[in-house]
């Protein structure tokens, strides 16, 4: 059932690219996962709206694990910092699909990321960024760190940013000014104990 799964999520996000939400239909991604719509249905109860959850939340995975293997290389804070933000918004501007959704169907991303709709995301990046931060910072601030790090990769992804968070010399700048010195701040330190 997983190849299923897999090939349905990947032909949702070819037709999300090339159609967006409102046009692709189950028949269209069950046409581009070489399935009928009744398999479709079966790896998929919730129908159009369980496969778009699915595909969102698979996407979030998959940003993650090549993350992870880019934060695993970093020697530093600095360096660990820049490397999240560059890499996370390379990705979001890599996906064709979102890059879709952000252009022509705004409505159907900005109601997953927009208001108290965002914290599960916000929650996940925090658990997954914090212990990376943690081999640098106390735990407390580890997450504190995470979810601003989350924060501004989202900001970033739905509006428009003064500085390109694209550019790792940019990135590096912009967290050595302004990010580390309030993650390693003293009082930052001394509130967490």
């Amino acid at each position: 059932m997983g190849d299923v799964h897999e090939r349905v999520i990947a032909g949702t996000l070819r037709c999300v690219a090339r159609w967006g939400v409102a046009k692709t239909t189950l028949d269209d991604i069950a046409r581009e996962a070489g399935c009928s719509r009744a398999t479709v249905y079966r790896a998929f109860p919730g129908g159009k709206s369980a496969v778009m959850d699915a595909t969102g939340e698979a996407e979030v995975r998959r940003l993650l694990v090549d993350l992870a293997i880019a934060l695993d290389g970093c020697d530093t804070l600095e360096e660990l910092l820049t490397v999240a933000i560059v890499e996370s918004v390379r990705a979001v501007r890599a996906n064709d699909a979102l890059q879709y959704l952000l252009v022509h169907e705004p409505e159907h991303l900005l109601v997953h990321i927009s208001f108290d709709a965002l914290d599960p995301l916000l929650a996940v990046a925090t658990d997954f960024g914090a212990p990376y931060l943690e081999r640098f910072v106390d735990p407390r601030t580890a997450r504190e760190g995470a979810e601003w790090i989350a924060r501004l990769v989202v900001s970033s992804v739905i509006g428009p940013c003064p500085i390109d968070l694209g550019d790792r010399v940019v990135v590096a700048a912009f967290v050595d000014t302004y990010v580390l010195p309030g993650l390693t701040a003293p009082s930052m330190t001394a509130s967490a104990a």
